[in-house]
């Protein structure tokens, strides 16, 4: 049956990009995006920067005009929370309503993970309602910041309060600032960098629990018994994909969506960003990537290989998605930039390139895997520079290869 529908369910980056690639390659259907926040598609990598830091108000954070979303012709649906889907019949459920679909894009992103029990009163930073609320909470400099949790999130926000005059403490059980994303060696470098500009690292420790006062978090209590008290908690520990609304449906749900090569998840189902795993064809095994970037190549690629499965003879072949994996976070002055699979390397070659400040680091490391450089790192380094890093890990170039490539970096 042919309804004239493609349902894409997330209004974020990967929901909105499958949304305007649906158009570009010429469906004249209906599209129905369905967003759970109320607010129209908006960025989020400014939210820990520069919202955070009170630079930007929130209508800069918009990803589009109103009236490019006007030309989009959707069926948008804001404030809306998809409540099921029926795989087979490809219907999305909303509540007591039921969308009969072509096809669908699953681009419902991740949920802010939390502690164990209760956390009355604990920030955490997800949507844009949280980032205003941590905001307020720091517009007054000179308050005690607890952090839970040295990866990306984490570290962002401890630099901006810093900046904003505010006392941090960030409390992990990691050895070392994003230790998970970027290895030990890169993250000790930026421990050296946060200890400079006065933050306070207790790395290597757990959080019991939070520490309530009559509903408003002041601190967290760590498994030793110690306590670190402050006027504003927060759980910045990782976030889950958000699934739930699909737990009793036919779809792998292990870690996020599972999907194939295309990001297709069953007949006429693809996922995209944040919570699809699929099967990275060049790194060859399933990955799940929580990066922006990734949100917009795949949101375009899903939309694609979904209309190619609809009608072959008016749009074409699937394509397999295979995307060099790319993230930034920026930290006081300088900005970290990675290339490509870092996870699980046999071995990290970094090359600190400039120690002047230890405040502002300089460095490059190539992350081998086998015989082959998988990924690259950078920091502190112009990205012009940086990119020289990205050809040498694109297709996976043999070790000793890739390292020149750091070496001329370095000379």
């Amino acid at each position: 049956m042919t309804t004239g529908r493609i349902a894409i369910v997330g209004a974020s980056a990967a929901g909105l990009t499958a949304a305007e690639a649906l158009r570009r390659e010429g469906w004249d259907g209906r599209i129905s995006l369905i967003g759970d926040e109320p607010h129209e598609p908006y960025d989020r990598p400014p939210l820990s920067k520069q919202v955070l830091a009170g630079k930007w108000e929130p209508e800069r954070t918009g990803l589009r005009a109103a009236d490019a979303l006007t030309g989009l012709d959707l069926d948008l649906r804001l404030g809306t929370t998809a409540t099921g889907l029926d795989v087979p019949n490809r219907r999305v459920l909303l509540g007591e309503e039921a969308l009969d679909c072509d096809g669908v894009i699953i681009a419902t992103g991740v949920a802010a993970r939390a502690l164990p029990g209760a956390a009355h009163g604990a920030h955490v930073l997800r949507g844009l309602d949280d980032a205003l609320a941590l905001r307020a909470r720091l517009a007054n400099p000179g308050r005690r910041l607890v952090i839970v949790g040295a990866g990306v999130l984490g570290v962002e926000v401890a630099a901006v309060a810093r900046e904003l005059g505010h006392e941090v403490v960030v409390v992990a059980p990691e050895a070392a600032p994003m230790e998970r994303a970027v290895g030990i060696e890169a993250g000790d470098l930026l421990a050296e960098a946060h200890r400079a500009h006065g933050v306070r690292l207790r790395l290597g420790e757990l959080v019991d629990g939070l520490l309530d006062d009559g509903g408003r978090a002041r601190g967290v209590r760590l498994a030793d018994g110690s306590e670190l008290t402050g006027d504003a908690v927060l759980i910045a520990i990782g976030c889950t994909p958000a699934v739930q609304w699909l737990r009793d449906g036919p779809l792998d749900l292990a870690d996020g969506i599972g999907c194939d090569s295309y990001c297709a998840a069953a007949p006429g189902i693809y996922a995209a960003g944040d919570v699809a795993r699929w099967h990275h064809p060049v790194l060859r095994r399933p990955v799940r990537i929580e990066h922006r970037m990734n949100a917009t190549e795949q949101g375009m690629a899903a939309a694609r290989n979904l209309l190619a499965e609809l009608d072959p003879e008016r749009f074409g072949t699937r394509r397999e998605f295979a995307p060099v994996p790319y993230f930034w976070s920026d930290q006081y002055g300088f900005k970290v930039q990675a290339y490509g699979d870092l996870a699980d390397a046999d071995q990290v070659q970094l090359r600190v390139l400039d120690k002047t400040d230890p405040g502002a680091p300089k460095a490059a490391a190539l992350y081998r895997r086998g015989d082959s450089a998988f990924g690259a790192l950078s920091i502190g380094v112009p990205p012009k520079q940086a990119r020289a890093l990205r050809g040498a890990v694109a297709t996976p170039q043999p070790w000793e290869q890739a390292l020149g490539v750091l070496d001329e970096l370095a000379s």
